[in-house]
């Protein structure tokens, strides 16, 4: 598998899926899985007994891992890929579409 190039708090676009146009900010990443979990992104139900966390229990909607393979990085408002460049001693990501400095 490639490279995990997308990072937590990155805004992305899901581009396959039941999900598919939707955008929203990365939660976490999950390199050795090849997963991300996106904010308001392949919602799931999720049914929770009673705990001492959760004394109510009852139906709960969370997101669910989608495959990195399904988001891509929103820059400007499109969809662009990301690449790495060397500024000096450093290296920076860098949307491909736009030629911008990432982070």
């Amino acid at each position: 598998m490639s490279a995990v190039r997308i990072k937590k708090d990155d805004t992305v676009r899901v581009i396959a899926g039941k999900d598919k146009g939707s955008e929203g900010k990365v939660k976490s990443i999950d390199a050795k899985n090849h997963t991300a979990i996106v904010e308001g992104v392949n919602m799931v139900t999720k049914h929770a007994k009673p705990s001492a966390t959760n004394q109510q229990g009852g139906i709960l909607h969370q997101e669910a891992p989608i495959d990195i393979s399904n988001i891509m990085y929103v820059s400007d408002g499109k969809t662009t890929k990301i690449g790495y460049e060397m500024q000096g001693d450093k290296k920076v990501r860098v949307a491909k579409a736009t030629g911008k400095v990432i982070d």
